[in-house]
């Protein structure tokens, strides 16, 4: 198996108001291929899909009820604390709960946390050590 994320799919519980989140307050282009239960967005080598989560659910074969924290966080890298600064007060105006507010890290970088309208929770950051590259992916070590 080839180590590739091509697909991230979020079970949202009201998709309307998650895709306006996504589209409208984070400014992220969504594909034509959207339909009614299901909306993607274009991303830098991945796409983000929201999927109603009982049917999401009810694909996987497991109870579309839970609580608490899922044991997963999204991380969206970028290239200064500043602009860290600025993804957080985008993500705030477009309606998300920050969770942490951003600043200096155990691991020498700089970063926060937001939760999107289902809870998912979102880690804005810049890593001096993994930098983005000139395709705006991250460059890890060897």
């Amino acid at each position: 198996m080839e180590p590739r994320i091509t697909l991230l799919t979020l079970g949202v519980r009201d998709l309307d108001a998650s895709r306006a989140f996504y589209r409208d307050g984070l400014g992220w282009p969504m594909s034509g291929a959207s339909g009614d239960d299901v909306t993607f967005f274009h991303s830098q080598g991945t796409v983000l899909a929201l999927f109603r989560r009982h049917l999401l659910a009810e694909d996987a074969g497991v109870p579309a009820e839970g609580t608490g924290f899922a044991g997963i966080t999204i991380s969206h890298n970028v290239d200064s604390p500043a602009e860290v600064d600025a993804v957080m007060a985008t993500a705030a105006a477009a309606g998300a709960r920050l969770v942490k507010p951003a600043g200096d890290t155990f691991w020498g970088g700089y970063a926060g946390f937001f939760a999107d309208p289902d809870g998912f929770i979102w880690e804005v950051a810049w890593n001096p050590g993994f930098p983005l590259g000139p395709d705006r992916t991250m460059q890890l070590p060897e």
